[in-house]
């Protein structure tokens, strides 16, 4: 996994998504040891958690968007509270 040193408010939704689905699929496996399991885990853990807060923005700024008299308009998004 050679993103693993990166850190993942680094990364870009993708990259962490990638990287979680690898981790996911490596642990499914069964044949990594305790040890490296649960660093592993850890890893996953934090870009579960990475994805979840960007998801979590991304949808703060669609909601943002509302209707006005003229179409579509974008309020400012408070992205990031």
């Amino acid at each position: 996994m050679s993103t693993e040193a990166r850190d993942p408010a680094q990364m870009s939704f993708e990259e962490s998504l990638s990287e979680l689905e690898k981790i996911v699929a490596h642990l499914e496996r069964g044949d990594v040891p305790l040890a490296d399991s649960i660093r592993i885990y850890k890893r996953g853990a934090a870009l579960k958690a990475r994805c979840e807060g960007q998801l979590k923005d991304a949808q703060l700024e669609v909601d943002q968007i509302v209707m006005g008299p003229e179409g579509p308009r974008a309020e400012p998004a408070k992205i990031g509270q």
